[in-house]
């Protein structure tokens, strides 16, 4: 697997980054609290490949229950763009959808979802899969 030089931001612009991205994307989702309502499709990558080149000052970091994990939003849209993941805090986990010319749909037909709710760190190690999200395009006409 080869990285790959990506662009990617927020939906109003205000925050962009540049992204060294394994190729071919591979994706997943995680049914924790928090990933359940984002529900965004995320690729991972080690933080030394994320760089902000506009707007860090409009990302908001949010943390709860453990603190450990942090999730940073453009303050202005709103749209989750990475987070640091409790799992594996060396790593961010990017937001698909917000990497340029990537489709969360069309790109990521059929994800994983990793079993959150039972997180590894409170289940002595061991990482369970709660299920898989497909998509399925409907037929044209």
């Amino acid at each position: 697997m080869a990285n790959r030089l990506r662009s990617g931001g927020c939906h109003c612009g205000a925050v962009r980054y540049q992204a060294e991205v394994p190729e071919p994307l591979a994706g997943g989702r995680c049914n924790c609290s928090i990933c359940a309502i984002k529900g965004v499709v995320m690729v991972r990558i080690a933080q030394t490949a994320l760089e902000i080149v506009q707007g860090a000052d409009e990302l908001s970091c949010y943390q709860f229950n453990t603190m450990v994990a942090r999730h940073w939003f453009c303050r202005n849209c709103g749209v989750h763009v990475y987070h640091q993941p409790r799992s594996a805090p060396e790593l961010y986990g990017i937001n698909a959808a917000t990497l340029d010319g990537v489709c969360p749909y069309a790109d990521f037909p059929d994800v994983a979802v990793n079993d959150g709710v039972h997180h590894m760190k409170d289940h002595g190690g061991v990482i369970r899969e709660a299920g898989r999200l497909r998509f399925e395009p409907a037929s044209a006409g």
